[in-house]
Parts: C-alpha cells; structure tokens; sequence
C-alpha cells in the first residue's frame, strides 16, 4: 500500500511537473526515500525464508557479480558468506530494522523542502501568498486528506482481513531449499517493471546497467524537460505521451510477471524501449516544439 500511495504521487508529480524549478530538490529527495523503500521492502522479502524469499535473494544479489573487477567481492560482502545463509538473513533483518529511520529522516526533509518554495497546484503557476486565489489548510485541505486517509484504510483493511495472500505466491509457503529452483521466479509487484527490464537484455552486465539506469534517469527528469510550462493540463501533446508512459508501465509489469520467451520477451524490449525514449528524446524534443495551450494568467494573480 505505500508503494502504491507512492506510485500514484510519482506519476502525478510528473503530470503536473512537479519536478520541474524550484522543487528540484524536493523531487530527488522524493527519489532517494523511493530507493530506500525498495531496499527496505527486499530485505523484508527475504525474511519469511521461504523458496521465493531465498531465490529472490539469491537473484537479486547476484546481479552485483556482473559488475567488473569487484562484483564478486560485493556479492561475497553482501551475502556475509560463499552464498545465501544464515549471515545473509542476519544481515538483512538489521537493515530492514535501521532502513525506515532513514526513509523517516529523508520524509522530513522532504517536506522541509517542500516548504521552501511551496507546493505545486493543478494549473502549475506559482501562487504568492497570502492571496485571494488560495484557501486555507484547515478544513478544505484537513477534510481532504482525511477522506483520502480514509479511502486508503479500507483498502488496506480489505487486504489484510479479507484476502491477506492475493498479492503474495504459493512458493513463499514452501521451506527455502537452495537444491531445488522454482519453475519461475518473480519479485513483489512493485518491482516487476524493473525486472521485465533487467530481463529484456540477453547480456548480464547490460540487463544490470539498464535497471539502474531505469531508476537513476528519474534523477535527472527536472533537466530533461526543455518545456517552459509546467503542468500537462495546458500540454495536449505531452499529455498523450505521458499516458503511453503509464500503459507502457503497467505492461512492463504484467510481462515482468510472465515468462522471459516469446511474445513476453518481445513487449519486454518495446516497452524498454519505449521507457528510455521518452525521457530521453520525447520530453526535450516535444518541450522544445510544442505549441501549448493559452495559461490565463490574468485570473490567478
């Protein structure tokens, strides 16, 4: 659920760019605490010991032996051992522990920063308060987030009282046991999109770098946006665009779930593609050419 909750702040920041000056800042500091949930949320993985727990371990921290030189001594240190163990869980059991102080560190900050230039709105045109345009955190804003909080609660009861397993899988029940390999080995749902990535590439190192470079692209979003207007709401061009990028990204994660052969395998590298694209050529290209929509300023003042 908080990978969920995230997901969708992602996706809204980015349709109303509010990753774009002056919230720089605010945007990788948001990135950072993302990164961290999905150590946290790995490591967590691995503790109930079952086979997709240690073969999801096992998987994961392997792709560190691809890097040059140094990869297997990383994978040696990160295991505690010559392979997944019992050092292994020790150790990730402590970082699952230490992780969410930092995430809670890195949410102060966040929001500190956010104060700083202040919050971005629908139409992305900044506000100078106090001003007639604004209305008042309490009640309008309180009851807002309350209602939200509340919607959030019941959906998360849902799961928890009524269909505690739906997101989970049946090789998770089963001992872990390092001498037989599931027939198909796939991480939570949070992290398929990555990983129909990381399989997309034949090469080990290549799949490795593409998955990192996945996450790390995001850091550099704010200035790869050449467009002067912020919102998408006055974008009709990158408004399409930018809901190829979530269909893209859904499918990324139904094939990250499927087998890596045939079809699956074919969507995987056209949706890899397609990802790296539009960071990478479609928003500066259609920042720099698009006619966007007239912004009337004269009514927010």
């Amino acid at each position: 659920m908080f990978f969920l909750a995230v997901y969708i702040h992602i996706f809204r920041s980015l349709f109303y760019g509010s990753y774009k000056s002056p919230r720089e800042v605010i945007w990788i500091i948001g990135l950072m605490i993302y990164l961290l949930m999905m150590a946290a949320a790995f490591m967590g993985y691995v503790l109930p010991w079952g086979q997709m727990s240690f073969w999801g371990a096992t998987v994961i921290t392997n792709l560190f032996s691809a890097i040059p030189l140094v990869g297997d001594s990383i994978t040696t240190w990160l295991w505690g051992a010559y392979s997944v163990d019992n050092p292994t869980l020790n150790r990730f059991f402590s970082l699952h522990y230490l992780i969410p102080f930092l995430i809670l560190g890195l949410v102060v900050l966040h929001i500190w920063a956010l104060h700083v230039p202040g919050n971005n709105n629908p139409v992305g045109i900044d506000i100078k308060k106090p001003s007639k345009d604004t209305v008042p955190f309490h009640p309008y804003i309180t009851i807002k987030d309350a209602f939200a909080l509340l919607v959030f609660m019941i959906i998360f009861a849902g799961f928890v009282f009524f269909t505690p397993n739906v997101l989970g899988h049946s090789d998770n029940y089963i001992p872990a046991n390092p001498l037989v390999t599931p027939a198909h080995i796939v991480p939570e749902w949070y992290l398929l999109p990555f990983y129909a990535i990381l399989r997309s590439v034949p090469d080990k190192l290549g799949g490795v770098i593409l998955m990192f470079s996945a996450i790390f692209i995001l850091f550099v979003l704010p200035w790869l946006d050449t467009s002067k207007v912020r919102s998408a709401v006055f974008r009709p061009i990158y408004r399409q665009f930018f809901w190829i990028l979530v269909i893209d990204v859904l499918m990324l994660g139904y094939v990250g779930a499927m087998p890596a052969e045939g079809i699956y395998l074919v969507l995987a590298r056209v949706g890899t593609i397609y990802y790296f694209l539009h960071f990478i050529v479609v928003m500066p290209v259609v920042g720099y050419l698009e006619k966007t929509d007239p912004i009337l300023t004269a009514v927010i003042r």
